[in-house]
């Protein structure tokens, strides 16, 4: 996945309660439902994993 802002790679940010999507190169944060679009299967692979995402 790539950031909307730089086109840096978009990594899984685990904070406690809460799930993000952040850029390696701006930093940038994105709640998931900002990216839900553009997930690519091996994201949603790995956020499969966890039992809930809290959109806050």
């Amino acid at each position: 996945m790539k950031c909307k802002k730089c086109k840096g790679k978009l990594e899984i940010l685990r904070m406690c309660r809460r799930i993000r999507m952040q850029c390696n190169g701006c930093r940038h944060e994105y709640q998931i439902h900002e990216v839900a679009d553009q997930l690519d299967p091996e994201t949603e692979e790995i956020l499969e994993r966890y039992t809930a995402i809290i959109y806050d």
